[in-house]
């Protein structure tokens, strides 16, 4: 594989936000923010800033000429806080000056009273205090109420699982430059383009037509571009439209932490009941998501928080309760998995401690209720393709999990302090928008006369390699090599209405849309070959390898003089095409339809070991056998499951974010908020790819990779707590994820006491 941007990557030679050639005349911006978590603005002084030399202007609510609004779902959201701050790090000023350091000095001159109102940080306490964003959401099947009489054993408790910081390479930022006729440019770091333009259409006042936004790529996202980049690229191009001038915003990385939100923490009350023989009847648990200060896409994420909530199980009575909880944090957002990762956690612990009370391990009770073909889940879909048990069947068949248990059990006879800790990660995920209108795309092909291709989808390149991925369905289609084709950036005046590069889709639906403007082309090119070989069955006639063929037999045609002789026949070499998901839909007044395209499945065994006098462990190995479909570059698949498991593995493990009683974030550097490094990394990884499995809803029959995988992180946690289990069999662990050294021993001493917060 000759995957152009890791070559480029390689090299140096990628160009994001703060790398672009920017106007003589550019300006730079700093963004005044709230230091307090809530509370009334009485006053806030400019004038110190204002007189600053080089500084060009300040801005606050009162300068914007349209709505000082940027809620997506929810209305609900201040672009700059006009009268009352709701998070500690909300924007309520934009610098613009000569030079970065004046702008950041200016800054710091402001000055600002607010008049303090009481903070909520946790989200069972807004909910006690009636503060909840949407109404509650509830997905069931079944008869919850009665299904608890058929069960033989039952157990309650809760399970807390943190947030998470996304630390892409690549901060915030945006480039506005004013354009002709009173329109704007932004090129911005964002997974959404369409939004950003919405956005920005909305604060500016403008139509969207006079806003375009261009995204070569991003360092990253996670999530935390989809809807967060819109504030940063709508400052700049307010503070771009009133002084007339290019600005320039780019957040540091401390900055970065501070205004945007995270992963969603959760907390949750969970009931499940079995059988003696291990079936699961029943299960109900309630979601307190917290959202932060404004809904972002928290109603989004927590539907599929929902949608997972029974995750790659059969569960026949199952009442599921999502709770959108407004706290005083900034405001939470999507981030790899979209919530599904929260729901999975709360069942696996409940099948945990179920485990536990019924004396046998918790791998007897997964694999009694793996999804079967035709299974359905609490939202009416069913499980067709369904792999659940080809993937955990295969994975046993490879590894063998008896004899895994039977060499850790071994160990830890053997061993007092270090302790090895074992378990199994069974993961389903749904591929689409839960939101139906969001599954569609489009694309622009043109092959140009000399014989080259360019392709304009609303796919963002974040390092997940969508753009080698169309690029690749475009080489097969046309049967030309990659390097004659060039992916461009993604542009809102090429591709309209573009739906984000989330929801693990961006491959799926804008490769689907390639594919079809490439066949449309295809067509015409073999109706042109016809006549140029003076031949009328044209359907006889096939491009290949770059050359046509006729009746199977190659002619002397090559395809740079095919497509010179169709361009001076005067045959369109340019196609557009659109391509919608069909057959999903989704009742959301009655929590019921077939919200996803497909499923992708897979299992992960985890081996770990702790030593049990420091709290420190490591991961020894991660082994997993993924449904990637026909997967449509190994490569790069590979590389996505690696990295998702990583990431999964960090939230679930060191990724710890504090938040102090007054809502300050107190882990706001990467020397208090720890990510995985290559010391941390398993010590093996191996990925398998589940054999003969084909995807009729993929392109190319290939499978989403971008999230699923991130779950298999999950199973490290069991296997960390299997081993504490081991160190000290009398004790019952509460969930609590992410579960660091410093946890691990609060757990396993009772007479160590958890330092207070201040």
């Amino acid at each position: 594989m000759n995957n152009y941007d890791s070559l480029q990557h390689v090299r140096g030679e990628s160009q994001f936000i703060d790398d672009l050639i920017v106007p003589e005349n550019t300006l730079f911006a700093s963004v005044f923010y709230s230091p307090s978590a809530h509370g009334i603005i009485k006053s806030i002084y400019l004038s110190q800033a204002r007189n600053l030399e080089g500084v060009k202007g300040i801005f606050t609510s009162s300068d914007i000429p349209g709505q000082n609004q940027i809620g997506g779902i929810v209305q609900d959201e201040e672009l700059l806080a006009a009268d009352k701050v709701m998070f500690a790090g909300q924007p309520v000023a934009i610098i613009a000056a000569s030079d970065q350091r004046t702008a950041v000095k200016a800054r710091n001159k402001i000055q600002i009273e607010i008049d303090e109102l009481p903070v909520i940080t946790g989200a069972r306490e807004a909910y006690n205090k009636g503060e909840l964003i949407i109404p509650p959401r509830i997905f069931s099947c079944g008869n919850i109420e009665t299904a608890w009489d058929k069960c033989d054993v039952i157990v309650e408790g809760e399970a807390e699982s943190g947030a998470q910081e996304h630390i892409y390479l690549e901060t915030q930022g945006a480039l506005a430059i004013p354009a002709e006729g009173g329109g704007i440019k932004v090129y911005s770091s964002t997974q959404a383009p369409t939004a950003v333009q919405r956005t920005v259409a909305r604060v500016l006042n403008l139509p969207m037509h006079k806003v375009e936004v261009d995204v070569l790529r991003l360092g990253g996202g996670f999530g935390g571009k989809e809807d967060q980049a819109n504030s940063w690229a709508a400052l700049a191009a307010l503070a771009a439209s009133r002084l007339n001038e290019p600005v320039k915003l780019i957040l540091s990385r401390q900055e970065d932490m501070l205004m945007t939100g995270k992963r969603h923490p959760y907390s949750s009350d969970f009931k499940i009941g079995l059988t003696n023989d291990g079936k699961i009847i029943a299960y109900e648990v309630t979601f307190y998501q917290n959202a932060g200060a404004s809904a972002d896409l928290s109603p989004a994420i927590l539907d599929r928080t929902l949608f997972h909530t029974t995750n790659s199980y059969y569960i026949p009575n199952v009442k599921a309760t999502g709770l959108c909880c407004r706290t005083n944090l900034p405001p939470n957002t999507a981030f790899r998995g979209f919530g599904g990762p929260q729901a999975m956690f709360v069942l696996e612990s409940a099948i945990y401690k179920a485990a536990e009370k019924m004396g046998i391990e918790p791998i007897e009770i997964q694999k009694i209720n793996l999804l079967s073909e035709g299974d359905e889940f609490p939202y009416s879909q069913r499980a067709i393709n369904c792999h659940a048990r080809s993937c955990w069947e295969n994975l046993d068949k490879k590894y063998n999990y008896a004899g895994i248990q039977k060499r850790i059990a071994a160990y830890n006879l053997e061993n007092t302090i270090s302790k090895k800790g074992f378990a199994i990660m069974p993961v389903c995920f749904g591929i689409s928008f839960t939101n139906t209108f969001m599954n569609q795309a489009s694309a622009l092909v043109h092959i140009y006369s000399d014989g080259s291709v360019g392709i304009s989808t609303g796919a963002v390149e974040m390092g997940q390699g969508v753009n080698e991925k169309i690029r690749q369905v475009a080489s097969t289609i046309l049967s030309i090599n990659s390097d004659r084709i060039k992916i461009e950036s993604s542009n809102t005046t090429r591709a309209a209405n573009t739906s984000p590069t989330a929801a693990s889709s961006a491959a799926d639906l804008n490769g689907k849309a390639v594919e079809l403007a490439c066949r449309d082309l295809i067509e015409r090119l073999k109706k042109t070959s016809s006549e140029i070989l003076n031949v009328k069955e044209h359907n006889l006639v096939e491009i290949k390898e770059e050359h046509v063929f006729y009746k199977n037999i190659k002619t002397g045609i090559g395809w740079d003089e095919l497509i010179n002789k169709a361009f001076l026949k005067r045959v369109s070499l340019s196609s557009q095409a659109h391509y919608s998901t069909p057959g999903i839909y989704f009742d959301k007044d009655k929590s019921k339809g077939k919200a996803f395209s497909y499923y992708s499945y897979g299992t992960a065994v985890i081996e770990i070991t702790l030593d049990c006098m420091l709290g420190k462990y490591e991961i020894d190995s991660v082994k997993i056998m993924h449904d990637f479909g026909k997967s449509l570059v190994p490569a790069v698949d590979r590389r996505q499951a690696e990295s998702a498991l990583i990431q999964g593995i960090g939230w679930m493990t060191i990724e710890e974010i504090l938040f102090s009683k007054k809502g300050q974030l107190m882990t706001n550097a990467l020397s208090t908020y720890k990510v995985p490094d290559i010391q941390f990394t398993p010590k093996e990884i191996e990925v398998n790819f589940l054999e003969n499995s084909y995807n009729p809803m993929g392109i190319f029959n290939s499978k989403a990779i971008g999230e699923p995988p991130l779950m298999y992180g999950i199973g490290v946690y069991f296997a960390l707590t299997n081993a504490m289990k081991s160190f000290r069999p009398d004790k019952q662990f509460s969930f609590s994820a992410p579960l660091t050294p410093e946890k691990i021993l609060l757990s396993l001493y009772s007479n160590i006491k958890e330092p207070a917060i201040p």
